[in-house]
């Protein structure tokens, strides 16, 4: 079996629109085609035996066992595989469930579709699941654990830690979208002008001095001692000769750690003597980055966490070491082996609590302590394995929140004011925490910015607090505010450029701040920031990170959609201009109908407040309707259209061309907003598809609100270009002849384009074009029999990327569309784009029309260009 590719979907796709995180690998059965697992000897008890807990996987049949069912009954091996791939992610503490497996158009080959909650694990078990797949059919061994360890360090390596993950959860719950902009914990929440951003529990907000202030904790203990908070005694040394006089001073039991240490690093407590003093005080310089020592009083008690965000105390725990507690009989080791059995510990984050690791540092308090791993210690003895109490490494915590004495309230709440921090996790010493500090003797030890959510999110006892929504509130105060920005999503197969790019024009024109991709680059406010092919995720998600924006318009095309999804969850408004054959064969897509569905899932994806603004002309389009569940805008050529007339009796918003006008209709209530002649871009009315564009555009800004005149100046201010369009119909008039630069790339284009032309006067029309290797032969025959009826004369060029095929096969197979149509045309072959434009320049007659059909609109802009100022200055007859 061979993997022939795997793709990752980051949101809605073309196999789910609600489930966003799906691998799809392409695998090529070969000859295990021809042998289902009830074809191969002893499979399905290999299988069982190896995977017991696939019983609750129920499959088609709908009960437990179904999916076994299928394996005795006989199922392909594509499917056992989404399966094994479901499975080893639960096993490696993944548990997740959505898979389908579904035939790619090819003999042997499928489509394997599974769900993943980290990416780079689910990329693995798409490939470790065929390796343990073909295991099975060949009844080998195969130690799967070394696959579901890896799995388990993947996922911690690249997953959102607890704290980070708990306010992505909130804000999802809350409809604010979110962007990872880095492999950390940096995540934007909302959308362009509109974001926040956290960097685990640190804000956007958060005061750079009150982080200042954390991390120094001289600093921190002068500011609260200045406002009468209890804080340890101590001094800050840097040199080992200071440290005698401090210890005497300050009198045992001390605690010694770095002035800018944080999460427990560096930090000795309970010192005794002199000895343990300076193992301590080593123990901070390799912590410490300014080389500053704290050495303070050490405060008997227990310590405790309170979380105070925008200066109200919302949690607090009291964290207890990772430790275990003798029973006379069982080693130390075997102690760490009982506790870590506890099912609620899993391996870093899985579960509530973590595994307790013996590492140097354990051996080494467990050596202080008297003991070994090997030393078994007495009946209801305490052996403390780690020198902090935080969770990561096997601490436990309990939710001690409604015992807090209102006076410890008030004074964490003061301290997060005056350290500036409006989301801090202060640390107490304490004996009983139900009771002021002052009376207690209890002290603050530190303030700490970005102060971790896990203890009290899961408390290992006590009830957990949801932390992460005071966060949220206070990042978006205003009530139902999600931080998006206008989105509007074009797709379809011809047209989706232009009518993004008139969308984003009236859009600024109407006073936003626009983002905008196309197949031509990435826009913010008219200034092109990428070039190339923009209309995947990627491009999306460049628009909506950008700070300056405050209005995206979104070309949405079928390659991004089928290798990745789509770059956002929800949409605004989604025109589809129409659907027509091309790219077919490639990527699974072998069919209109399920080009169809490719294109469906952008206004699938519409707000259930917004709209889809959909071609009534078409078929195909027209049908995505019913899978909608938001407002429903249609547009046509007809006004007579009998799908036009049923929405407007329903009182709907439409848009028509009647009576030479571009109108829009609310309800039968006609809106007249131009008529098409005076609009630049249609040239006078000649070019249909482009009033196509115009009415789906125009029906986008309508359903934002903006204003009949706006529009109007708009359309009137939209002149077809090399610089506002670029490679759409845009005509250059030299002396003697024109020139009409096209991105027609499939027939629907051609035709659209053959009828336009039909409208121009010409005494000679010669074309320009070329093969395209990732269309079909039939494809690439139909356009050569279109350019055979739209042209007197013929030149073959070629594309700078063949995407498969070679020179020879696309020239043949234009020629035989050609010939197809009229065996007498005169044809040139001239493979260089360049070379071709030249030749057909210098052979041009008067009043002749030269149609160049281009695929890098770019290079052959540049060229038209030049051409056109030689001819400016009478020089074309120097042209080499």
């Amino acid at each position: 079996m061979i993997i022939r590719e795997i793709n990752a979907m980051r949101g809605p796709n073309y196999w789910s629109i609600r489930r966003h995180k799906l691998i799809v690998m392409v695998l090529d059965l070969e000859k295990m085609e021809e042998f289902p697992t009830d074809k191969v000897p002893g499979f399905s008890d290999r299988l069982k035996e190896m995977f017991p807990t696939m019983y609750s996987h129920r499959c088609s049949e709908g009960c437990p066992g179904g999916f076994f069912m299928r394996v005795d009954d006989g199922t392909w091996m594509g499917h056992v595989i989404e399966h094994i791939a479901l499975e080893i992610q639960t096993i490696a503490g993944m548990d997740t469930g959505f898979g389908r497996t579904r035939g790619y158009g090819e003999e042997g080959v499928y489509n394997v579709v599974f769900s993943y909650m980290e990416e780079n694990v689910g990329r693995y078990a798409a490939e470790a699941s065929v390796r343990i797949c073909e295991a099975l059919i060949a009844a080998e061994d195969y130690n799967m654990e070394d696959d579901i360890q890896q799995m388990r360090e993947l996922r911690e390596s690249s997953r959102l830690g607890p704290s980070t993950g708990s306010i992505v959860q909130e804000a999802e719950a809350r409809g604010i979208p979110w962007i990872r902009l880095n492999k950390y914990s940096l995540v934007q929440l909302g959308y362009g002008a509109n974001q926040k951003r956290i960097q685990a529990t640190v804000t956007s907000e958060t005061s750079s001095i009150g982080v200042e202030l954390a991390c120094d904790k001289e600093d921190t203990k002068f500011l609260l001692e200045q406002a009468e908070v209890e804080v340890p005694k101590g001094e800050i040394i840097r040199r080992e000769r200071s440290l005698e006089a401090a210890c005497k001073h300050l009198g045992y039991p001390l605690v010694i750690k770095p002035v800018d240490g944080n999460h427990g690093r560096g930090i000795t407590v309970d010192i005794q003597n002199y000895e343990d003093a300076l193992v301590g005080f080593n123990r901070a310089k390799e912590s410490s980055k300014s080389g500053a020592i704290i050495v303070e009083k050490f405060i008997q008690g227990q310590d405790y966490r309170l979380l105070v965000i925008n200066n109200v105390l919302v949690a607090g725990a009291i964290r207890t070491p990772a430790h275990v507690i003798g029973d006379g009989k069982s080693t130390v080791q075997e102690l760490i082996d009982q506790v870590n059995s506890d099912p609620r510990r899993g391996y870093g984050h899985e579960n509530v609590l973590t595994k307790i690791t013996t590492n140097e540092l354990t051996l080494h308090i467990i050596k202080d302590a008297g003991y070994s791993l090997e030393s078994v210690i007495a009946l209801e003895e305490r052996l403390v394995l780690k020198d902090t109490a935080n969770l990561s490494t096997g601490g436990t915590a309990e939710d001690i929140t409604d015992i807090i004495h209102p006076a410890n309230v008030s004074m964490a709440e003061r301290i997060s004011k005056i350290i500036d921090l409006d989301i801090c996790g202060i640390d107490i010493m304490t004996t009983d925490i139900s009771k002021p500090i002052s009376e207690t003797g209890g002290a603050v030890l530190e303030v700490n910015a970005g102060p971790g959510f896990r203890m009290h999110l899961a408390p290992t006892s006590g009830l957990p607090r949801n932390v992460a929504a005071p966060v949220i509130d206070k990042l978006f105060p205003v009530k139902g505010d999600t931080g998006r920005i206008p989105i509007i999503a074009t797709s379809g197969t011809n047209g989706k450029t232009t009518t993004t790019r008139l969308i984003a024009h009236i859009a600024k024109m109407t006073g936003y701040r626009v983002g905008y991709t196309t197949s031509d680059g990435v826009y913010i406010q008219n200034r092109l920031l990428m070039t190339g092919d923009c209309t995947g995720p990627a491009s999306t998600e460049f628009v909506l990170r950008d700070p300056t924006v405050n209005f995206a318009v979104l070309e949405c095309a079928r390659g991004g959609l089928l290798r990745a999804g789509l770059g956002f969850k929800k949409c605004d408004v989604a025109v589809v201009t129409n659907v027509s054959g091309d790219h077919l064969g490639l990527k699974g897509i072998h069919t209109l109908e399920q080009l169809a569905k490719v294109k469906a899932v952008v206004p699938e994806t519409v707000l259930p407040d917004g709209y889809a603004i959909l071609n009534a002309d078409d078929d195909l389009v027209y049908d995505m309707r019913r899978n909608l569940e938001c407002n429903v805008v249609l547009f046509s050529m007809d006004e007579n259209n009998p799908r036009i007339k049923a929405l407007q009796r329903l009182n709907g918003i439409t848009a028509v061309y009647e009576n030479g006008w571009v109108t829009i209709c609310r309800g039968e209530w006609k809106m007249r907003l131009m008529k098409a002649e005076h609009i630049p871009l249609t040239y006078g009315g000649k070019a249909k598809f482009m009033i196509q564009n115009v009415l789906g555009a125009v029906l986008a800004a309508h359903v934002q609100g903006i204003s009949i005149e706006d529009m109007k100046a708009a359309l009137e201010t939209f002149i077809p270009s090399s610089s506002q369009t670029p490679g759409r119909l845009n005509l250059f008039e030299f002396k003697d002849f024109t020139i009409l630069l096209d991105y027609a790339h499939n027939p629907a284009g051609m035709r659209a384009l053959n009828m336009f032309t039909d409208e121009l006067e010409a005494t000679v029309k010669v074309g320009i074009i070329a093969g395209i290797g990732d269309r079909r032969e039939e494809d690439n025959n139909e356009m050569g029999s279109i350019a055979a009826d739209m042209c007197d004369e013929i030149i073959i060029r070629q594309d700078k990327r063949l995407r498969g095929k070679t020179e020879e096969q696309l020239i043949k197979m234009l020629d035989d569309g050609i010939r197809m149509r009229d065996p007498n045309k005169k044809i040139t072959i001239i493979p260089s784009e360049r070379e071709a434009i030249k030749f057909a320049v210098k052979n041009a007659v008067k009043g002749s029309l030269i149609i160049l059909c281009s695929d890098v609109v770019p290079d052959a802009l540049e060229l038209v260009k030049k051409l056109k100022e030689m001819d400016n200055r009478g020089e074309l007859h120097l042209l080499d």
